[in-house]
């Protein structure tokens, strides 16, 4: 775990956890699994991510470069998925394919203007004005945000949360 990664799940992430009930979710670039270990508290099934091996009691856990390999959950969906403080924009549209019809995204990243807070401050891991919404427009908005916030640390977000419809 980097000193910069924080230890408690993100505010974000707790207001919208209840809406994801059953099922599986899975946890991208899950680092030390803060937001793992939610949700298997919360008694769900949790399927974690990251490029660094991690051990996170409880869920099943797949070391994976996302951004040089091929996708790891080829056929798999997920009723949530969650991914803070990560931002690889050719991911974007296959996560929002691993999405079971009725599952919840919960997605918290750095935006453009970041960059006066610190890191990362390359344009390439930051997200434009309105991008999540733009990348995530088949899927029903619950609550969506973007601009500067105080806590944990200062910093430049967007966060989105949204629903893939059920099937008819």
């Amino acid at each position: 775990m980097s000193a910069h990664e924080p230890l408690e799940p993100s505010p974000w992430v707790l207001a919208w956890a209840p809406r994801i009930a059953r099922g599986t979710v899975l946890d991208v670039a899950c680092g030390a699994g803060r937001h793992a270990r939610l949700f298997l508290a919360r008694g769900l099934r949790v399927v974690a991510v990251d490029r660094v091996a991690q051990s996170i009691p409880g869920a099943r856990f797949v070391q994976a470069d996302l951004e040089a390999g091929p996708w790891p959950f080829a056929g798999e969906r997920f009723e949530g998925i969650v991914v803070t403080h990560y931002l690889w924009r050719p991911l974007l549209p296959v996560l929002a394919a691993a999405l079971a019809p009725g599952g919840i995204l919960i997605y918290e990243t750095f935006m453009v203007g970041h960059e006066r807070y610190g890191r990362p401050s390359r344009p390439e891991f930051l997200l434009r004005p309105g991008e999540l919404l733009d990348a995530f427009k088949a899927l029903a908005v619950i609550a969506f945000e973007e601009g500067d916030v105080a806590s944990p640390r200062p910093a430049k977000i967007q966060r989105l949360c949204a629903a893939r419809p059920p099937e008819e």
